[in-house]
């Protein structure tokens, strides 16, 4: 039987993990981020490949930081044949990679070489892609910078946010990583190396990002809006306090108003000019200190101040 070491953290993770166990595999131990405080109230939370980890009663181990670290020897003492990473989070050391015998491999959300890094589902929604997909590609100590060894696309639709896309993609990942597998294992794949001319980066989103530039067009901050949601979610600012927005339209009418500026405003809609004449309505917000507000909710409640020619930024 061979025998698997599993690296993993979020829920993307899981699937993946749960695949390799009803396919047979031997998993020795699951390697997962520490649990982090989550929530308001910073609740200690374990990570879900732990929490499914613990479901089937494997070994689990937790480093801080993997590199020199007791949970690294532990690694290398069980000897597994091949290690199986799905958005662990942390870079794997040389030491670690060359162990098993058939190296280490990586289940990545994105058509590689598009997409290296962390946040490649965001920026797949944000940058207006048509597909995205799953790459399984040998590791090396560049990031995700290994010969291709097995892709599949899937297509973006304009209902999909990074929740949906996630919870589709490790599908995916998990269907492909089980056809690839034993392909690997019996050597019948010629890795492909990927081409660096066509290399784009998805660094973690920071807080600059989430906030809408209005001189961008409707169609552009929906891509924003959805790439964002459920996290980190996008906002913009209205005298002085932050709004949420978690729906929005692109609309079909124009208008000659100054990006930023609410063109309408009444009990049920509430429409914001974007870049090159366009419009959106937001549908769903979260002013600050706030839930979640159907906008004529909203509207008739905490936002009455809102009028017409107001700017947001």
């Amino acid at each position: 039987m061979t025998k698997i070491v599993f690296m993993g953290t979020p829920a993307f993770s899981v699937p993946v993990l749960e695949g390799l166990l009803e396919a047979g595999y031997d998993v020795l131990a699951v390697v997962t981020q520490p649990d982090r405080p989550v929530g308001r109230k910073k609740t200690i939370t374990p990570p879900p490949v732990k929490e499914a980890a613990l479901k089937h009663n494997l070994l689990v181990l937790q480093p801080e930081k993997i590199s020199g670290s007791p949970e690294m020897e532990k690694v290398i003492e069980l000897a597994p044949d091949i290690i199986v990473t799905a958005a662990f989070g942390q870079f794997l050391p040389e030491k670690i990679l060359q162990a098993p015998k058939f190296g280490a491999i990586n289940v990545h959300a994105s058509l590689l070489p598009k997409y290296r890094g962390g946040a490649p589902v965001h920026y797949s929604i944000i940058n207006g892609e048509k597909e995205t997909g799953v790459t399984i590609m040998e590791m090396v100590k560049k990031m995700d910078a290994g010969d291709i060894l097995s892709q599949k696309a899937i297509p973006i639709t304009k209902n999909d946010d990074v929740g949906t896309m996630f919870e589709r993609l490790s599908l995916v990942g998990k269907e492909l990583l089980l056809e690839t597998l034993p392909k690997i294992l019996a050597n019948e794949i010629t890795p492909i190396p990927q081409d660096e001319t066509k290399v784009t980066f998805s660094p973690n989103i920071t807080r600059e990002q989430e906030q809408i530039d209005w001189h961008k067009t409707a169609e552009e901050v929906d891509n924003q809006v959805r790439g964002m949601r459920p996290w980190p979610t996008a906002f913009t600012t209205y005298q002085e306090s932050n709004w949420k927005l978690w729906e929005v339209t692109p609309l079909t009418e124009t208008t000659a108003a100054e990006a930023g500026t609410i063109v309408k405003r009444s009990k049920k809609e509430l429409w914001i000019a974007c870049g090159q004449g366009t419009l959106l309505a937001v549908n769903v917000l979260q002013p600050s200190g706030k839930g979640k507000l159907a906008v004529q909710d909203f509207l008739n409640g905490v936002g009455k101040m809102v009028t017409e020619s107001d700017k947001v930024g």
